[in-house]
């Protein structure tokens, strides 16, 4: 199971969930605007997902980081999108600070996943 290494990874996890509560969250948003503001939504927050994944999957650790990079762009992505819809009053402030927490939990474990490669 080495060869799929990434599903055992908190971050991992932590990410799969992120994805989870923002599908949740959209069912939140106006309907006129579900598909624009919606599809941009999952798709920052499945790339924290993905690139954790992908990078997973990558021999050299210089390669491991990059895809944490990424990730860890997505997650800052997928927090400014959620405050944008909080400001426009689309989603309520317990819902803004659920993802905040998630985020933040994610952006440090990232952090942590990158000093420990060097």
């Amino acid at each position: 199971m080495n060869k799929f290494r990434f599903l055992r990874w908190p971050v991992y996890k932590e990410a799969k969930q992120l994805t989870l509560d923002v599908l949740k969250l959209i069912k939140k948003l106006p309907k006129e605007y579900r598909f624009e503001l919606g599809s941009q939504l999952i798709r920052a927050a499945f790339s924290v997902v993905l690139n954790i994944a992908e990078g997973g999957g990558r021999i050299s650790d210089k390669e491991l980081n990059r895809f944490l990079d990424i990730a860890l762009g997505s997650v800052y992505e997928t927090l400014a999108a959620t405050d944008t819809l909080k400001e426009a009053g689309f989603i309520s402030d317990k819902d803004f600070e659920n993802i905040l927490v998630r985020v933040n939990n994610i952006s440090d474990q990232l952090g942590g996943f990158k000093k420990r490669l060097g």
